[in-house]
């Protein structure tokens, strides 16, 4: 799935360079009054592949803009292409991106500023989304994007795998170190020198921001530069690389994982290949097809004090500086992220799922709590089975206890750059304080570029 880490590298120095190259500077996006009427045309880049919910929301904002013509470019959002654009002046009104992108182009001038977006609507950032969501758009004391989504992580269990190994819910526990590798022990089994069940998939790659944050680390400090040598960085990746080593070894584990049919009726839950995994909340979905054939539960993962934790990563809208429309893009932004237009979205899931033989509804979540809370009520009913049901109730357990995963103008390297330290440190062709090393040290250079 995502993009290799090589390309993320290649694409977040483009980023950096063709921003700086472009002459904008952050003077160029201080004019950020807004009118609440709106009318006109509106183009939108990055709303690829739109589900139900994406459907229903986009119909709902819609029609509070009678007065707009909106023209979708469906097509996925390319840091490369965007920066090109925006040096070309040809960007379009709204763009969705993954907010470690967003402090980036703030930085550079690339996007407005949208505190007076926010004011011209009667919406308070601060308010309308968890703490953790706005905070990863806030950059220099203004706020930058409309989040949107927060799929916090927590671990699945699965049940017809641990029950056998004798390992109970509160054997899977992030916070004790010599408990969970016991576990992992346990459930693990091998064949012919190769994974054939893992106890506990950490999902390192996917989940690192997790990893690196819940044991105590962190990605960058509170002006925005990187932090990946800090010393409890190197703890988080040592224990990882303990879990994997107890499971045949990163390269062993990572091949079997990459081979799971993890969208497909023979997944790793179905096929007992996992006894627990770091999942995000949108892969409950995935399960609910299965679950009559299935024996899940989840616990939340837990911080180095014992304490449920997850970070809140996800998308956001922005709009770019040479915006021809402004005003209708701030309008058409506010409204989709709106109680109302996630009721929408809840309704039309709501007929989805009714209407798909064993549907169950795992819920939304948005980045918004009034909204969560307002599907929730609203929509997510017991299903029946009491897995499930455990299971969606533990990824609502955690949506407070996200942890922004900070702004930076170098976001996406950092992030580029904890995943290579984390590849060679598991791998074993670095010492983890020499991946953490070399990482900061590229992390600190597009920083620095990013600055200048």
């Amino acid at each position: 799935m995502g993009v290799p880490t090589k390309r993320l590298a290649v694409l977040a120095a483009a980023a950096l360079g063709l921003a700086a190259c472009g002459g904008g500077g952050q003077s160029a996006a201080e004019t950020s009054d807004f009118k609440k009427e709106a009318s006109g045309a509106l183009t939108a880049w990055a709303f690829d592949n739109a589900d139900d919910v994406g459907k229903a929301r986009m119909k709902y904002a819609e029609s509070q803009l009678s007065g707009v013509k909106i023209t979708m470019d469906q097509t996925p959002f390319d840091a490369q292409k965007f920066t090109t654009r925006a040096a070309s002046g040809g960007v379009p009104d709204v763009v969705q991106m993954d907010r470690t992108f967003v402090a980036t182009y703030a930085a550079q001038g690339l996007i407005k500023p949208l505190d007076g977006c926010f004011k011209a609507h009667g919406m308070d950032p601060g308010k309308q989304f968890y703490p953790a969501v706005t905070q990863q758009v806030t950059y220099q004391d203004k706020v930058w994007a409309v989040p949107q989504f927060y799929q916090p992580a927590a671990i699945i269990l699965n049940q017809s795998v641990l029950q056998p190994a004798g390992v109970s819910a509160e054997d899977i526990d992030t916070s004790d170190h010599t408990k969970l590798l016991g576990a992992v022990g346990k459930a693990y089994k091998a064949s012919g020198g190769n994974p054939a069940t893992l106890g506990f998939d950490p999902v390192a790659g996917g989940q690192a921001e997790l990893w690196i944050l819940g044991q105590g680390g962190r990605l960058m400090d509170d002006k925005g530069a990187p932090a990946l040598d800090d010393p409890a960085n190197i703890g988080a990746l040592s224990f990882l690389k303990q879990l994997y080593d107890a499971q045949g070894g990163y390269a062993k584990a990572k091949s079997f994982s990459d081979s799971f049919d993890t969208f497909g009726k023979d997944n790793q839950f179905v096929k007992k290949q996992v006894g627990a995994q770091v999942d995000a909340q949108w892969y409950v979905n995935v399960l609910a097809p299965y679950s009559e054939s299935l024996k899940i539960s989840a616990v939340p993962f837990k911080d180095k004090e014992g304490k449920p934790f997850t970070v809140a990563g996800g998308t956001s809208f922005v709009i770019p500086t040479g915006a021809k429309n402004p005003d209708a893009a701030c309008a058409w932004m506010t409204s989709l992220v709106t109680d109302d237009a996630w009721a929408a979205a809840g309704e039309a899931r709501s007929q989805k799922i009714a209407s798909t033989p064993g549907g169950i509804n795992t819920g939304l979540f948005t980045g918004s709590p009034s909204a969560d809370k307002l599907i929730r009520d609203k929509f997510v009913k017991p299903s029946g089975n009491a897995g499930f049901d455990e299971t969606i109730s533990t990824y609502y357990d955690v949506l407070p206890t996200g942890k922004s995963l900070g702004a930076s103008p170098a976001g996406q390297t950092i992030k580029t750059e904890l995943n290579n330290a984390i590849a060679s440190a598991l791998l074993g062709t670095k010492a983890p304080d020499k991946a953490l090393a070399d990482a900061q040290a590229a992390a600190k250079r597009a920083f620095d570029q990013a600055g200048s």
